[in-house]
């Protein structure tokens, strides 16, 4: 049996640490925006625009033209085009948050280099949609460019299944705390890896992502159809330092979840023996779409080397959630991505994007 990351030294970086690159998938399937494809390249160019003033962009694409294709329309937005590199590979969807590989990374010692490693779980649509070959495949790819050692986790040692997980249903704080949900990783409804308890789930994160201390929050945020992906109901922003996504109306389907969810997370310690410090992210205005709620949630922003991109909605609470995420944030510039269109599609901007690790110093 080869090593485990945690054997062999790698650690799980917090999102707000040094990154070489974001990845994104070009998107190409109108199903998922329905009536509302037309505009959703053009949000993916706002994106890609404001990441390259301050790292790589990393787009996966489905071949040269479509390449070259993308490449044109992010320079009509004054993109930094030296700033992008393209990866050939077909997608299904462009959800790149959850078919890519966790990315880990082991400091320089004894006469070794840094070095990249990735860990590539297994994606199955969200145990949910059928066409996701393409995905799995795509960031299994990906995973083999960038990284000079990949592991392919399975449910309980050599010849057993793969383990199934998506980017978006894990948060860390680089210190060895991770933040997930009981309905996406333990849920009966869409099951990842239904052989396994919480301690079987527990020990592959532990063995694979080199984390001492998992959080299960109760349940995600109304309209999400990945089963309560954290990364739209509470993100670290620090060690120690959880911002959650708050309801204020009691009648609206958010309310309770939200508050047990708090009401977990205040009784919580870290993998370092801290209590948890929780800040209230309001949630917007519900949004829907031909009467199915969209999960709408300032919570899937994205954190880069010097800039937060967050999710807004033209609802009064934008302002006010931007402003927070300055203040959290005092060295980065934070940035509104109108995402109206892009949530149609049940995701936005965290969802549609994937950050690289820069290998320490």
């Amino acid at each position: 049996m080869s090593a485990t990351p945690r054997e062999l030294g790698y650690r799980w970086p917090a999102e707000w640490e040094p990154q070489r690159a974001t990845w994104l998938s070009w998107p190409h399937n109108a199903d998922d925006w329905p009536g509302k494809f037309q505009g959703i390249e053009w949000v993916f160019c706002e994106m890609i625009r404001w990441l390259c003033e301050v790292q790589r962009v990393g787009l996966i694409v489905a071949s040269e033209a479509a390449g070259q294709q993308a490449l044109h329309a992010l320079g009509l937005v004054g993109t930094r085009l030296a700033q992008v590199e393209l990866l050939v590979a077909p997608t299904d969807r462009s959800w790149t948050r959850d078919y890519s590989p966790e990315w880990l990374v082991r400091p320089a010692s004894a006469g070794q280099p840094a070095q990249l490693g990735a860990v590539k779980w297994q994606f199955n649509g969200w145990a949910r949609y059928p066409n996701h070959e393409l995905d799995e495949a795509a960031g299994e790819r990906l995973a083999r460019a960038r990284s000079e050692q990949v592991w392919l986790p399975t449910r309980s040692g050599p010849g057993s299944a793969r383990f199934v997980l998506e980017g978006g249903a894990i948060d860390g704080d680089g210190q060895g705390t991770l933040l997930t949900t009981s309905d996406c990783l333990l849920g009966t409804v869409h099951p990842r890896n239904p052989e396994l308890d919480q301690a079987g789930i527990e020990r592959v994160l532990r063995d694979y992502l080199a984390v001492d201390k998992v959080i299960f929050l109760p349940a995600g945020v109304a309209g999400d159809d990945t089963s309560g992906h954290v990364d739209d109901l509470g993100r670290f922003v620090a060690p120690g330092r959880v911002l959650l996504a708050r309801e204020s109306d009691v009648h609206d389907d958010n309310y309770l979840p939200l508050e047990r969810a708090r009401e977990q997370l205040l009784g919580e310690r870290d993998a370092r023996g801290r209590r948890l410090e929780v800040i209230a992210l309001p949630m917007p205005a519900p949004r829907f779409h031909a009467g199915e709620r969209l999960p709408a949630s300032y919570a899937n922003f994205l954190i880069a080397n010097e800039l937060v991109l967050v999710p807004t909605f033209n609802d009064p609470k934008d302002r006010h959630v931007l402003g927070l995420l300055s203040e959290l944030f005092p060295g980065r510039r934070v940035v509104g991505i109108h995402c109206l269109d892009l949530v149609w599609g049940l995701g936005s901007v965290h969802c549609s994007t994937h950050q690289e690790p820069a290998l320490p110093g």
